[in-house]
């Protein structure tokens, strides 16, 4: 590998805030990355349970301490920081692979009109068990109005891209990177890579998990504010969510005719402007036959 001081800088951000049980694991994953020439910096908003002891014995990193807005503030914060050509950010609880920077830094240099990559990655457990494969798709911008389908700590951006996409919105707190990325590809392309990039830990005290109403609420904000449209399999979840608080992940959503029914009147009042579009969207959802099947054994 060429010396460090010949390839391009990356610039990590981990935001932190109480995750000692995690945070060495993810320290270590940036540490152990073969490529070179790596900045590391963590932004702390006023950890109490012994994260900053951890830090500590971590001289290679940068730590920023002081209290912010949120994930979103204290990644812009630390990206304000930053020297690197290229950027991405770590959460406290989620993991590099090995040859993860190395080999989308060498994606990137192939491919200048790309504003940023993305890999494969996995979701892991509390205890770092393997659950399943990220459902990663090839790149359509398109696709962001129904589902984010990249692995956050599996991608690298160029930081200038990630600066012109006008970097994270702090307004969202649940929902920043999907937010980000519906921006991010308004004007830049991002290019999918076959390589293993990352895990993604999911447990019940995480946001995404633990704050399921608030995500769904907010999901519906940037899907409006971008789109102008909630299709239906978000207000569809959202429904099943309010009946039966399975977080759909661990416990997986189970359908419902009674919540299907129910979805058409939150959609058409979320969709206030385009209605006929919803009602569309809910009518070929289900077929008569499985709408009689789902009466018959609801």
């Amino acid at each position: 590998m060429s010396a460090p001081n010949s390839l391009p800088l990356v610039s990590i951000v981990t935001p932190c805030l109480n995750f000692a049980r995690f945070i060495e694991e993810t320290l270590q994953s940036v540490a152990a990355q073969d490529y070179p020439n790596i900045e590391h910096i963590v932004v702390d908003g006023g950890s109490t349970d012994g994260t900053l002891g951890i830090l500590a014995r971590y001289p290679n990193i940068t730590v920023l301490t002081g209290r912010d807005r949120g994930a979103a503030d204290a990644i812009n914060r630390g990206f304000d920081r930053s020297h690197g050509e290229f950027f991405t950010w770590l959460n406290a609880d989620d993991l590099l692979l090995p040859g993860a920077i190395g080999a989308a830094v060498a994606a990137l240099q192939k491919a200048p009109e790309a504003g940023g990559v993305y890999g494969e990655g996995w979701w892991i457990d509390e205890n770092g068990a393997r659950l399943d494969a990220y459902p990663t798709r090839d790149f359509d911008a398109r696709l962001f109005e129904r589902e984010c389908f990249l692995c956050q700590p599996a991608s690298l951006m160029r930081s200038e891209a990630f600066r012109s996409a006008g970097r994270l919105n702090p307004d969202f707190d649940l929902t920043f990177d999907y937010e980000m990325w519906m921006r991010f590809t308004r004007t830049h392309t991002l290019k999918r890579i076959p390589a293993p990039m990352a895990y993604s830990r999911m447990h019940r005290s995480n946001k995404t998990l633990g704050q399921r109403d608030g995500v769904f609420t907010e999901t519906f904000q940037v899907l409006r504010l971008h789109y102008g449209y909630v299709p239906f399999q978000w207000i569809y979840g959202y429904a099943c969510y309010r009946a039966d608080k399975r977080d759909q992940f661990f416990e997986p959503l189970q359908p419902s005719i009674r919540r299907y029914l129910e979805s058409l009147m939150m959609g058409l009042r979320l969709n206030s402007g385009v209605r006929i579009r919803y009602l569309v969207e809910w009518l070929s959802v289900m077929s008569w036959s499985g709408l009689r099947r789902r009466l018959i054994n609801p």
